[in-house]
């Protein structure tokens, strides 16, 4: 028994090394030496001991991942002890139920079992002992080939099988969850699907021979082999059936090919006799021309004669001039045509001499023969040119030929209408020819208008704009509705994706055409084309409908301007490629100065809030620079656009939700701003800003008083208002609605919106650039002095404006708070920092810093801070700054140099390495030089911050000096401070001042820990979260090895020895 449970063990990791199951196998491997058979765990502990395999690089490299926690391992193991229980209770289930079955299946089977049994006797009996068991050198794994997946599967099942009965529950557990190709739960009814599957495989393996299994496996191969041969027979057999149908469908498709090209041969043939005849007719009209020729003559000589009464002197000097210009013009006209009639046949040949000589025997046979051959020579030129060159039929034919034959037309008349106005019956017959030449004009632009559709799509892209003179001369001229519809679609579809240059032409092309067609055509075929492609897939054809909307809109009737075109520049703002937005806000400023009233004044303002809040700063920007301003000079609604925009900007961040839920703090009254609303906000005070100097402009233009010398507001003027009971809304505005507006908005805002209170500040800058400094001094100031809680002078407000000013004074503590952090940034900065306030900036900061700070509360202080971290932003503050900063580290007082400890760590990011190494290290090295432990201790955090913010070498040695002058006394604060200080630093510093934390955290960890357990806990944490923060930079291999990970194992030393000690002084108490 123990060989078998030795063979079957053997077959089992056999099959797991194979197959690469390594989890499965280390499990094995444990869980027979938990059961002491060493012996058949020989070959896994030499797999698994080779050094081929597993580099110990690679094991140390992989232990070092994860820093062990002895507790939260301690509650993992609690965790995964309770799961286990409960895996172990529905594991007992499954195995009550296997063994139910496992016995109804031997009961079933042990009957078939020894009927094959008596059989194998009586074979082996007859044929004598020439069974040979197989042996494993007979047959290797390789020479079976690959295992296929039902194979796989099977073997699997008896793996996991045997593992379960064999009581490796582990190994059966690892080897369930390494194999994930495949669901060991269901195992498929086959024949190799039997109770015990790998003890019955060992048998069968046993009880076979050699020669049957190689014959076996022969077979196998070969039914292989035949079924790939079957399978490439069938494939081979499918290709030539496709063959065949594609052929068959080749010859159905010639044979279509071969009719359709017998009947245009017939279709060809009976256009020859179509052409024959044409041929014969025009020949007939030419002999009736030769007639009417000698009819004209004989007529012209009957005149001669005296048959009818001759004209004045003076009236036949005139008809001779006349005669002689048009003489002139037809030689010209002659002359164009002279190389068509040359092309004719030689019997019109015959018929140009005939005419030439009729033509010469006189003026007035000159002008009527000239008449004939311009009929009968324009016939020809319109059936060669037709060939030739559409363009010249579409442009030069309808123009000269058509005004040539007006005037000659004219001057024919003139000499053909006689007898007292009453023409003479042969005029008839030329008035029937220009017809006909006016017919064959039309019917060649018909052709023309016919032809272009399928010409189109075979010229090349960028040939195609050349084509636009024929498309607007047939859109223009055709007759008929539909077929222009049809060519101002090819208009517009020209070109599937133009670019610039080529939406350009084509709409240069519209605009022509619009001013040649007139209103109604352009609303009733140019329009419906712009409305078909506004959701067309391309950009660039939805923005060459933007860019119709503004052009076009000269060209149609005002009432359409302002209803189906303002429709469809408002469905392109709302579509969703940039390109388009930004040419709908372009096209619609153009299309303003357009409306014929302001009855869409509300809508055109909201399309235009939403443009200027469009998430793409170009459609903003060419809002504020086009749109913006037609606006105003359309609607002239400028205080309505204000108060919109002020209800939007503090709309869209009290709609956010507050910093915190607790009703009556200062996070309460702040509000979390998402990045849409954020930029919402910011785009609409740089609005704001932009339209300052409209509010400017209008304030000069409705000023009551004495006309403004300049554009600023001076002194006397606001002594003025301030007297004077007078209306003045447009300057009102600012300090009476704009700027509690925006003191609300700031205190909606946490510290950390600096990006929109710099918009905020720096339109208050603009404000006070535009209005001139007595406005600053005796409107701004004091608006922001009150809104901080300070007093103010109201001398410069009329009595009526005070008390909404007196109003903004905060009237709580929380209210204080708020205006303490929120509006004395916008004083110190917007207010204060102006150029010609400097001084005024400097008093407020030294009594706010220093004549002050006994005064404020911890929390005011931290705000105080803030405020002049956020000044600091704007480099022109910084040396007001440390001036003040130098008083306060020259005070004696220890409070005034912990503040200036803390406000050097908070201004750092705002400055340059210059002025770090010349302002901030020196007075933090003084700090640091104090024999107060407080404010030494307050210098460390700042140094930290200088590590994190500057890669210099300079700036870091200084930084490694200063931190061994600190430890160098060996206090657990300064330890502590300098460990938290390094560690914020460690992500962003230097490989040096890494290397420098990682060797001081190996000394202290090699040194001995404090007695107390409070501090011994401190310094752990602190070394800990260290280790963290360098273990996740990129640290070279020889520092890991000689400082990180002995720092590690030493840490985790302590803690345990803590920890016992911690229990022990427990069980004391």
């Amino acid at each position: 028994m123990d060989v078998e449970r030795s063979s079957l063990c053997n077959c089992v990791v056999n099959f797991l090394l194979e197959e690469n199951y390594l989890l499965s196998a280390f499990e094995l491997l444990h869980e027979l030496l938990d059961d002491g058979r060493d012996n058949q765990a020989i070959r896994l502990k030499q797999f698994f001991s080779d050094p081929t395999h597993f580099p110990p690089d690679q094991i140390s490299r992989f232990n070092s991942l994860r820093v062990a926690d002895p507790q939260s391992l301690f509650e993992e193991k609690e965790s995964l002890e309770e799961k286990l229980a409960v895996r172990e209770y529905e594991l007992r289930l499954a195995q009550e139920d296997i063994l139910n079955l496992k016995a109804e299946l031997l009961k079933k089977t042990e009957s078939n079992v020894e009927e094959s049994t008596g059989l194998n006797a009586v074979t082996n009996a007859n044929n004598g002992p020439v069974v040979q068991p197989l042996k494993r050198e007979d047959i290797s794994f390789s020479d079976l080939g690959p295992l296929k997946d039902n194979e796989r599967l099977d073997i699997n099942c008896a793996v996991k099988e045997y593992l379960l009965l064999a009581g490796y529950r582990l190994t059966a557990m690892t080897f369930y969850e390494e194999v994930t190709d495949q669901n060991l739960d269901v195992w498929e009814n086959s024949s190799a699907c039997v109770p015990d599957a790998l003890r019955h495989y060992y048998y069968q393996f046993l009880s076979s021979t050699a020669e049957a299994a190689e014959e076996k496996i022969a077979m196998q191969r070969q039914n292989e082999s035949l079924l790939k041969e079957t399978d490439r027979l069938k494939s081979n057999g499918q290709s030539l059936i496709k063959s065949k149908e594609i052929s068959e469908a080749q010859v159905i498709a010639l044979t279509r090919s071969l009719e359709v090209l017998q009947k245009d041969i017939k279709d060809k043939e009976k256009m020859v006799q179509g052409l024959k005849k044409t041929l014969e007719s025009e020949r007939k009209n030419l002999n009736d021309c030769r007639a009417e020729i000698t009819s004209l003559k004989m007529h012209i000589e009957g005149s001669r004669s005296g048959k009818i009464v001759f004209p004045t002197d003076s009236a036949l000097v005139q008809e001779n001039g006349d005669i002689r210009d048009l003489s002139e013009e037809v030689d010209m006209l002659k002359a164009k045509t002279s190389e068509s009639v040359k092309r004719e046949e030689g019997n019109e040949g015959e018929i140009d001499e005939v005419e030439e000589s009729q033509v010469n025997d006189d003026a007035s046979s000159l002008v009527v023969g000239s008449l004939a051959d311009l009929v009968t020579a324009d016939s020809g030129i319109m059936e060669k040119q037709l060939s030739s060159d559409t363009t010249s039929i579409s442009e030069k034919v309808p123009e000269d030929l058509l005004t040539s034959l007006s005037v000659i037309g004219f001057a024919v008349s003139e000499n053909l209408y006689k007898d007292n106005g009453k023409p003479s019956p042969d005029s008839d017959s030329l008035i029937i020819k220009s017809d006909i030449l006016n017919a064959e004009l039309n019917t060649e632009k018909m052709i023309l208008s016919d032809a272009l559709p399928k010409i189109v799509p075979y010229v090349l892209i960028n040939h195609r704009e050349e084509l636009l003179p024929l498309i607007m001369c047939a859109i223009e001229r055709h007759p008929d509705g539909a077929t222009r519809d049809s060519l101002t679609h090819t208009l517009f579809n020209l070109i599937k994706r133009p670019d610039e240059k080529q939406r350009r032409i084509i709409m240069d092309a519209c605009v022509t055409l619009a001013k040649n067609v007139g209103e109604l055509r352009t609303e009733t075929e140019l329009l419906p084309q712009c409305w078909e492609q506004v959701n067309h897939m391309y950009e660039e054809r939805r923005l060459l409908v933007a860019q119709s909307c503004g052009e076009l809109a000269e060209f149609v009737r005002p009432e359409i301007r302002d209803s189906l075109i303002l429709s469809i520049v408002q469905q392109l703002i709302e579509d969703s490629a940039t390109v388009v937005r930004e040419a709908a806000a372009h096209n619609l400023a153009l299309l303003l100065a357009l409306f014929p009233n302001t009855d869409k004044y509300f809508k055109v303002e909201e399309m235009m809030f939403q443009l200027v809040c469009d998430p793409s700063g170009v459609v903003g920007e060419t809002t504020m620079k086009d749109l913006i301003p037609a606006l105003l000079n359309w609607g002239n609604k400028l205080d309505h656009i204000l108060q919109v925009l002020l209800s939007h900007v503090v709309g869209s961040v009290q709609r956010c939700p507050p910093l915190s839920g607790v009703e009556g703090s200062v996070e309460s009254h702040l509000h979390v701003l998402g990045e849409r609303e954020r930029w919402n906000v910011d785009v609409l005070l740089r609005l704001l800003a932009a339209l300052l100097s409209f509010v400017h402009q209008k304030a000069v233009e409705t000023c009551p008083f004495s006309s403004l010398d300049s554009t600023r507001i001076p002194l006397s003027l606001l002594e003025q208002y301030a007297g004077e009971d007078m209306e003045w809304p447009a300057f009102e505005w600012l300090h009476i609605e704009c700027f509690p507006t925006l003191i609300q908005l700031s205190s909606l805002l946490p510290q950390k919106e600096d990006n929109l209170r710099n918009r905020v500040t720096k339109f208050l800058l603009a404000v006070a650039d535009l209005f001139g400094e007595a406005y600053l001094t005796h409107i701004m100031l004091p608006v922001f002095s009150v809104a901080v809680g300070e007093n103010a002078d109201f001398k410069f407000f009329p009595f009526k404006a005070q008390s909404k000013i007196r109003g903004l004074r905060p009237q709580s503590i929380v209210a204080q708070r708020l205006a303490t952090m929120c509006v004395l940034p916008l004083l110190l900065a917007g207010i204060l920092g102006h150029p010609s306030k400097r001084e005024n900036l400097m008093e407020y900061l030294r009594n706010l810093l220093i004549q002050n700070a006994g005064q404020d509360s911890q929390s005011a202080k931290h705000e105080i801070i803030g405020c002049v971290r956020f000044i600091c932003t704007y480099e022109e503050n910084h040396n007001i700054i440390f001036n003040i900063l130098w008083e306060m580290i020259a005070s004696s007082d220890v409070n005034l140099q912990i503040n200036a400890a803390n406000i050097l760590k908070v201004i750092v990011p705002y400055v340059d390495a210059k002025v770090a190494s010349a302002h901030v290290l020196p007075a933090l090295v003084t700090l640091g030089s104090d024999q107060n432990l407080n404010v030494k201790y307050a210098s460390i955090d700042a140094f930290g911050a200088i590590a994190q913010h500057f890669k210099n070498e300079m700036i870091v040695d200084k930084i490694r000096i200063q931190m061994d002058a600190f430890l160098e006394d060996g206090s657990h604060e300064a330890t502590i401070a300098v460990v938290r200080a390094l560690l914020v630093a460690v992500p962003h510093t230097t490989d040096k001042l890494r290397d420098y934390l990682m060797s001081k955290i190996f000394h202290f960890t090699s040194s001995a820990s404090p007695s107390d357990i409070t501090r011994r806990r401190e310094r752990a944490n602190a070394f800990c979260e260290s280790i963290r923060a360098l273990d996740a930079t990129d640290l070279p291999a020889s520092s890991v090895r000689d400082f990180l990970i002995p720092e590690i194992q030493k840490s985790i030393e302590r803690q345990r020895c803590t920890r016992s000690s911690s229990k022990r002084s427990t069980r004391n108490k």
